[in-house]
């Protein structure tokens, strides 16, 4: 369980261009209140590409 008020979520990465699924990460909720978009490899696409954070 949680400690009583932890700030960070797990959160998924999800490829722009095939919609894949393909890094889990965490991020700190408080800091970063905006989804969270990142430049990494997608192995289905085999290149770099934008991955957003998944609802």
């Amino acid at each position: 369980m949680a400690k009583k008020g932890e700030a960070r979520e797990r959160i998924t990465l999800q490829c722009t261009v095939c919609k894949e699924e393909n890094y889990r990460t965490e991020k700190n909720k408080k800091n970063t209140t905006d989804r969270l978009e990142l430049n990494k490899f997608c192995p289905k696409c085999r290149k770099s590409t934008t991955h957003k954070e998944k609802k």
